[in-house]
Formats: C-alpha cells, sequence, structure tokens
C-alpha cells in the first residue's frame, strides 16, 4: 500500500512538473517567448503601451509577467528537487482529512520563497540593465559580466552557507520532524514548513539559478540541464561529490572567457 500511495504521488507531481515543461516549450516558441526573457521587450508592442501608461508600470507590469514565468520555471526546475521532501510529507499527513490542502501550502510556502527570489532577481537584473546602458564599455563588453556571474556561480559552491543549505536539503525526514507536529500543525505550520524548505533551498541554488540570466531565461535546454544537475546534487546519495568539480567547471569556465576576450581586446588595440 505503501509502495502504490509512493508511486501515485511520485507521478503526479512528475506529471505537474512534466505540464509546466511543455507550457514552458510551448511559450517560449511562441510569439510571445519574450515575455519571459529578460531583454528590453517592455517597449514592444502592447506590453510597452501598458507599461507606458500605468504608474512605475515600466518595473510592475514586467515584475508581474516575468514573475509568473519564473513560477512556471519553478515548477519544472526545482519542484522535483524537493521531491523527497514532499513524499515524505505526505506519508505523515496520509490519514488527515485535510492532506491535501496541507500538502498545497507546504508547496505554496516552498514556490512563495522562491518567487521571492525571482521578483529580487528580476529588479536586480532591471538595476544592472541601467548600469550596463550607462557605461559605454559594459555595452560592448557584456562578457563581462557573464562572466562574472559564472564566477559567482563557481565560487559559492565552495561556501559555508551552500553547504549548511545543502545539508538541509538532503536530510528531509529531519527537516519534517523538526518543523512539523502530525497531531496539532494546520496549514499556516504547512506553508511555514514549505517556506523554511524554499529558503534553504534558494540558499542552496541561488547563484546557479542566476546562470538563466545568461543563457537565458526562456532557453528550455539549459533549464533542463541545470534543474537535473540541481536535483542530482540535492538527493542523490553522489551527489556530494559533484558540488566541488561542478563549482571548479564554473570557475574554469569563467576564466576562460576572460582570457579568450582579454586576448580579443588586446589585439583589437594593436
Amino acid at each position: 500500500m505503501i509502495a502504490a500511495h509512493r508511486k501515485l504521488f511520485s507521478g503526479t507531481l512528475i506529471g505537474i512538473s512534466g505540464v509546466a515543461w511543455l507550457a514552458l516549450w510551448w511559450w517560449a516558441q511562441s510569439p510571445y517567448g519574450r515575455y519571459i526573457d529578460h531583454g528590453d521587450w517592455t517597449n514592444i508592442g502592447i506590453a510597452g503601451s501598458i507599461c507606458t501608461a500605468l504608474p512605475a508600470g515600466e518595473f510592475l507590469l514586467p515584475a508581474f509577467l516575468y514573475s509568473g514565468g519564473w513560477l512556471l520555471m519553478l515548477i519544472a526546475m526545482m519542484l522535483p528537487t524537493t521531491l523527497p521532501l514532499l513524499e515524505i510529507y505526505s506519508r505523515i499527513t496520509n490519514k488527515r482529512m485535510d492532506r491535501n490542502s496541507l500538502l498545497s501550502m507546504v508547496i505554496s510556502g516552498y514556490l512563495a520563497a522562491w518567487m521571492g527570489f525571482a521578483i529580487l532577481a528580476h529588479f536586480a537584473d532591471a538595476m544592472l540593465h541601467k548600469v550596463v546602458m550607462s557605461s559605454s564599455w559594459l555595452t560592448f563588453n557584456g562578457w563581462a559580466i557573464g562572466a562574472g556571474v559564472i564566477a559567482l556561480a563557481g565560487a559559492y559552491q565552495f561556501t559555508d552557507l551552500k553547504k549548511r543549505c545543502l545539508e538541509q536539503c538532503r536530510t528531509p525526514m529531519s527537516f519534517v520532524l523538526k518543523y512539523w507536529s502530525r497531531g496539532t500543525d494546520g496549514p499556516g505550520s504547512a506553508f511555514g514548513l514549505g517556506w523554511r524548505h524554499g529558503l534553504f533551498c534558494v540558499g542552496c541554488c541561488w547563484a546557479t539559478m542566476l546562470l538563466m540570466f545568461i543563457v537565458g531565461t526562456a532557453n528550455v535546454g539549459w533549464m533542463l540541464l541545470l534543474g537535473s544537475v540541481m536535483a542530482f546534487e540535492k538527493n542523490s546519495p553522489w551527489g556530494k561529490y559533484i558540488t566541488a568539480p561542478f563549482g571548479a567547471s564554473f570557475l574554469l569556465c569563467a576564466l576562460g572567457i576572460l582570457v579568450w576576450n582579454s586576448h580579443l581586446l588586446l589585439a583589437s588595440e594593436r
């Protein structure tokens, strides 16, 4: 019975993630694909008109649409990485009449933590665009920003904060037992459980997620690759062995971009 429950629950969650992947793919291929990227789409068509008409529209509408794209991305990329915790929580609350609503609150709390990060990332990206526009050197050397973000993602892999957050993600049973009292807790506690787990997940993966700004937030292929790596790192018994190589590969990539483009700059000055 337990095995059947696990298969049904896992299949349902994977199915939801699969639908999100299909929606992202369709959106990225459609004429509206620019609305999930972070380019200058706010000056185009009806979106540009709305942004001009609304107070602070140039920030609010992009944040709304961009966050919608991130929500789909999170369901596709990050929700599968928290499958072990959700499956444990589902079993613990299986005999409660409100088990489905409690599980939905855990998922909502988890996604809310990531949505908070998405909104902050959107505004940070908007501010970075303004900085680039004010600097002629950055305008023609955008590779420097890309190399910096990749180097940041690589260096973060070796930090103590990354390790502490990753430990919380790798021990879902202990995490649930720590923040959930089986018989008395309600929807608020369920949301708080998901929120806390989401914060640790953000702490674990935020630097890697920033790479979506480099490859394009509408790039489904990179989403799949990065999501698979993060899921393996968090949930596989061998995940701890890829954290350092993963970080080293990013640092080498950033170094390669720096060396190559520095060489091009020097050659152009001769």
